[in-house]
């Protein structure tokens, strides 16, 4: 399985980007997927997260009301819109994916595949 994540780049403080990841190769039907980040010198940590349906959302509590994630099931394709950013948002995002959502979704190590990442740097 691979996970090939795109969109990142820099944008300055109060805009948006939209990252999106697909999933490809012995990839199972429409699994969970997710995003985590790892701000410069800081450990990873959960950002969002979508159940295989499409319809159960989890993030952390920084983002809520200012990402949002979505799934498209038939291309197997996860995004995170980043609307409103802020300078703490810089870091590498990792899309993420397991054959069910895992519990809880901000283990890292439940998730079973994982993305290169792509850099997004936010600049006040």
């Amino acid at each position: 399985v691979q996970l090939q994540a795109s969109g990142g780049g820099s944008v300055q403080a109060g805009g948006s980007l939209r990252l999106s990841c697909a999933a490809s190769g012995r990839i199972f039907v429409s699994p969970a997927m997710g995003w985590f980040r790892q701000p410069p010198g800081k450990a990873r940590e959960f950002v969002a997260a979508v159940s295989r349906s499409g319809d159960n959302t989890i993030y952390t509590d920084s983002v809520k009301g200012r990402f949002t994630i979505s799934k498209d099931s038939a291309k197997n394709t996860v995004y995170l819109q980043m609307n409103n950013v802020e300078p703490e948002d810089t870091a590498v995002y990792y899309c993420v994916a397991d054959p069910n959502l895992p519990k809880p979704p901000g283990w890292s190590k439940a998730w079973d595949y994982w993305g290169r990442g792509t850099l997004v740097t936010v600049s006040s």
